[in-house]
């Protein structure tokens, strides 16, 4: 297959290019659920007359129907995209990342997704969808999920769906909360991910920065803890990379603490634990949640981050050594490999 694309790159360079931009009008479909052609036009910096031109083509395929709120896809352009899409990650260099990064850090799986979501909120919206894909993938009947917040972590949410009910399976926060925006707390994205599956879940009502004092305390709660020992077995662990610093804020760290990550060299923020250049653990914080032993243990823990702006923060965590896979964008994958 590579040859055939590396020739046609040659001696048809145009069709390659068509491909690609029919390629990019089903895909955005696919990320939006339903979109307008006007909007679409703009996302693609085309004109409304040129976009008509491609539409009216993929309806006549059959790949596309057009109601009164948009455009949606049809089963045949969701099974054609999904057959394009090992094509177009060779026609786009992803493959050669995703490999690149799966040796260089030793690990089971790498998704690279197309784009920056640090620039696109399309981008972010494909990278959730990669990560419901990859943790659809891992599931096994029975399987317990910890899931962590974040904005991601969310857009994974949104696009999780699953081929038959998962009446044995178990959501779980991977952590308390962290005092922010409802819908992206872990406790409410464990709950999306169960009733979008008919699974089952359990919350974790408690702060997720706490004192020893106040967390030895908890602890003695029997509700707590039943659902601190249930995230603690989790088969499966899903998380979010931030940046050390903008973790820190948003757990309001006071100053002294803020000093010190800086002072240790703190890049990078994951499951409660910051990590330097080197992956080292170099801060963590008493939480109710997983414990640094609990990701040890887990049988399989996904990363997924994008942003070319979270490259470093990804490098350090994925040189931490204990994630099996990792989904992230096109961006933030050149600059792991750049700063490993």
């Amino acid at each position: 297959m590579r040859n055939i694309l590396h020739i046609q790159k040659q001696l048809v360079p145009d069709v390659l290019q068509v491909l690609q931009k029919r390629y990019d009008i089903l895909h955005r479909i696919l990320v939006a659920g339903t979109m307008g052609r006007r909007a679409l036009a703009t996302s693609l910096d085309l004109t409304e007359r040129t976009l008509r031109a491609e539409l009216d083509l993929l309806r006549e395929q059959g790949l596309l129907d057009a109601g009164t709120a948009g455009m949606t896809l049809t089963e045949a352009g969701r099974r054609l995209l999904e057959e394009m899409e090992p094509i177009v990650k060779d026609l786009f260099g992803l493959s050669e990342l995703e490999e690149a990064i799966r040796c260089r850090f030793g690990l089971r799986k790498v998704v690279v997704v197309p784009g920056d979501s640090d620039v696109s909120d399309e981008v972010k919206r494909e990278l959730g969808r990669a990560g419901s894909r990859v943790l659809s993938q891992s599931l096994s009947p029975g399987d317990i999920v910890a899931v962590m917040g974040g904005t991601t972590m969310a857009r994974m949410a949104s696009h999780f769906k699953v081929s038959a009910p998962l009446a044995d399976n178990w959501f779980v926060p991977a952590r308390g909360g962290l005092g922010e925006s409802v819908e992206y707390q872990a406790n409410t994205i464990a709950s999306e991910l169960a009733k979008r599956t008919g699974a089952r879940y359990r919350m974790l009502h408690v702060p997720d920065h706490l004192s020893e004092e106040a967390y030895q305390t908890m602890m003695q709660e029997p509700n707590v803890r039943e659902v601190v020992d249930m995230i603690r077995g989790a088969r499966i662990v899903v998380h979010g990379i931030g940046d050390a610093a903008t973790m820190a804020r948003r757990r309001k760290l006071d100053e002294d603490t803020l000093r010190e990550l800086v002072k240790d060299g703190a890049l990078a923020e994951a499951f409660g634990y910051y990590f330097d250049r080197d992956g080292a653990v170099v801060h963590r914080m008493a939480t109710a949640g997983l414990r640094l032993e609990d990701i040890e243990a887990a049988g399989t823990v996904i990363g997924l981050a994008g942003g070319r702006s979270k490259g470093e923060a990804i490098a350090a965590v994925m040189r931490f050594g204990h994630d099996d896979v990792l989904v992230t964008d096109e961006a933030a994958a050149e600059e792991v490999l750049r700063r490993s």
